[in-house]
């Protein structure tokens, strides 16, 4: 969409205690009766950001972005946008647009009246209106289509649409609502890359809901974790995958073996783990926030695990001894499920750097699993 001089945020302004956020919502919660939707949200988002809600479908995410957007008046807390109090201000009147699941394009209307609908309450001339339907179809690369109908589109080119017509207005915020669902793969992840480049030329900020933890990490200078109406974890995108904290977060974010432990020496920054699953003593570096006797979880994503058919020979790695239980072969690599001697399954993934039809480790073949103390996460039980 435009040139490749994109360049990622400079000043990472959520790391400066200076900086002034453009979004401030203070406890914002949302009940039903006796049930919670939203519990008391408290967050900060600034200007430009790409900042994602995730989480589990019923979590409440996109009950806070329609509070956000105004569709729902929040039961408690505060929504501010650039100073403004924004939590009993009608939708209409917000700096703030919506895309929906569903893109909610009109079929009887043409590409270009779809986009331009959102200028109809601005008292502007013909010649203007056009001209800023033309550029924001250019912006999303539909400017030949503008006299095409939805149904004459692709699922691609109607998102795109959707896109236009929510920016047309030129608002301070753009909210999207699992923008990219309705895509298929390949065009979801060509897409991503698009919307990170025009969200970049646009300026403004991007607040998006997904479900889907790849395409948040793709997308989002940050992260809000949701689970059961409370923010959990926020960070960037390698803070969430690489220091969960939680055993929730662990395991929503990619695949995780979590191995139960109990913690059984602490010294100079290594804790030292006993792991019946694994058959015995486990080493991870710690900080020092836990203590003897406690009851930890350790977290290893698969792809920090080595194989190898003979003992590893480093000094202070972990190795444990399995068999080879499942395997899938998925292009760029292979995922390899291990088996221990207490039956525990814990998943590896191997990169497939080289061409080759023949699996060097195989179903039933007798391995070792090796990782080193600072590849996983302890986390509480």
């Amino acid at each position: 969409m435009i040139s490749p001089q994109r360049q990622p945020l400079p000043d990472r302004p959520w790391l400066d205690p200076a900086a002034k956020p453009q979004i401030v919502l203070e406890g914002v919660g949302k009940t039903y009766g006796d049930f919670a939707a939203v519990g008391s949200v408290s967050l900060s988002i600034h200007k430009g950001e790409m900042f994602a809600l995730v989480g589990a479908s019923g979590c409440g995410k996109t009950t806070l972005l329609r509070m956000l957007a105004g569709f729902v008046t929040p039961t408690s807390g505060s929504i501010t946008i650039d100073d403004v109090d924004m939590t009993n201000v009608p939708p209409y009147e917000r700096p703030v647009n919506m895309m929906f699941q569903s893109y909610a394009l009109f079929p009887h209307m043409t590409v270009d009246e779809n986009v331009g609908y959102g200028l109809r309450r601005m008292k502007l001339d013909a010649a203007t209106r056009a001209k800023r339907v033309a550029e924001a179809l250019e912006m999303v690369q539909l400017g030949a289509l503008g006299k095409r109908k939805p149904h004459q589109l692709s699922g691609g080119q109607r998102q795109r649409v959707a896109l236009a017509r929510a920016l047309i207005r030129r608002p301070k915020v753009l909210l999207l609502d699992e923008p990219l669902s309705a895509l298929d793969k390949k065009l979801r992840e060509s897409t991503q890359f698009e919307l990170m480049d025009l969200q970049y030329e646009v300026g403004i900020t991007f607040i998006v809901v997904t479900h889907d933890q790849d395409e948040a990490m793709a997308l989002a200078s940050r992260i809000a974790v949701m689970d059961h109406g409370a923010v959990v974890q926020m960070g960037t995108p390698a803070e969430v995958y690489e220091a969960p904290k939680t055993r929730f977060v662990a395991d929503f974010f990619g695949t995780a073996n979590l191995l139960e432990c109990t913690v059984s020496e602490c010294a100079r920054g290594v804790v030292t783990v006993h792991s019946p699953e694994c058959g015995g003593a486990l080493l991870v570096d710690d900080a020092g926030t836990f203590s003897v006797g406690q009851s930890v979880c350790v977290a290893l994503r698969p792809e920090k695990v080595r194989l190898s058919k003979t003992p590893p020979t480093e000094g202070g790695t972990n190795h444990v001894k399995g068999v080879v239980w499942q395997l899938g072969y998925l292009g760029n690599r292979s995922t390899y499920q291990i088996k221990t001697a207490s039956g525990k399954i814990v998943t590896a993934f191997a990169q497939n750097d080289r061409r080759t039809v023949e699996w060097s480790i195989d179903w039933n073949d007798e391995v070792y699993l090796s990782w080193d103390a600072n590849a996983a996460v302890l986390l509480h039980a």
